[in-house]
């Protein structure tokens, strides 16, 4: 006679790890998109300087006004057209018996659902624009080593990108190579707080985050951002519940993003992408 062993099913659901987003650190929210789908940014520019003319005598070109201050020149304005192109959405049924007789419950599967789907993707495409965006791309290296972070930030300082506030982004390989000069006391005194957001310490007056491989582009070396370069909007955020439907016995969850990333032209230099040599028998 067979007997029919009892099954136990533990009440909390196994998680799936996952990494936090940690693009807030190097990208901003500058600009308002409410009530609109498209933000034209201007881009204007700026007039050379000249010797003042102390004793002028008024003359004038047939086609330039000159004045005292130097030729009359108008300044030109042109515009960084900035439109939303992700669109996405999610639905999925937490049918009503297995809330009832497992451990699926509605906020834990939404929660899991932005942690493991929602915000993965949108974090990979943002990487993805700022790379190919990125203003400094200097040859490709055959691996990172703490030579070419000075070398990069030397390329953002004679582009005049401000000291602070760069974010030094690294891969575990990266990571690996640097772990010798991240190593200091400095780690041991980080914050709470920038340990929340990613921050696994200094490197040469950056704040550093690690990034796991699959989220970024195929031979990535690394990135050194200055958050005014990138624009990330969040345009919509809307998740919701449905409790009384005919679709399902059960509450339905619905989900809607809509985001993307722009470098900003006037600032693309904010961002310094140096990619890896590919290997030879890629």
């Amino acid at each position: 006679m067979s007997i029919e062993l009892r099954t136990k099913y533990a009440p909390k659901a196994q998680e799936v790890f996952k990494t936090e987003s940690k693009t807030g650190l190097i990208t901003n929210t500058d600009y308002d998109w409410t009530g609109a789908h498209t933000v034209a940014i201007y881009k204007v520019t700026t007039a050379a300087l000249s010797d003042y003319q102390r004793n002028y005598t008024g003359a004038e070109s047939e086609t330039e006004q000159i004045s005292r201050y130097g030729t009359l020149k108008d300044l030109s304005a042109t515009v960084q057209e900035c439109v939303l192109s992700k669109d996405r959405s999610f639905i999925f049924n937490v049918d009503m018996l297995d809330a009832d007789e497992s451990s699926v419950e509605v906020e834990s599967a939404l929660a899991r659902q932005l942690r493991e789907v929602v915000n993965p993707e949108r974090d990979k495409y943002i990487y993805s624009k700022m790379c190919t965006g990125a203003g400094i791309k200097p040859d490709a290296i055959a691996a990172v080593t703490y030579d070419t972070i000075l070398k990069a930030t030397a390329l953002m300082d004679e582009a005049e990108v401000p000291d602070t506030g760069r974010v030094l982004v690294i891969n575990p390989n990266g990571y690996a190579a640097l772990k010798k000069e991240l190593q200091s006391p400095a780690y041991n005194t980080l914050s709470a707080e920038e340990r929340a957001s990613g921050v696994i310490g200094y490197l040469d007056g950056m704040p550093v985050v690690k990034v796991p491989s699959s989220y970024l582009p195929t031979n990535f070396g690394f990135m050194i951002a200055h958050p005014s370069a990138c624009v990330a909007p969040v345009k919509l955020a809307d998740y919701s519940t449905h409790d009384d439907t005919p679709l399902a016995s059960g509450t339905i969850v619905t989900g809607r993003i809509v985001y993307d990333a722009f470098v900003l032209d006037n600032k693309k230099t904010g961002i310094c992408y140096q990619a890896l040599t590919p290997p030879k028998n890629a």
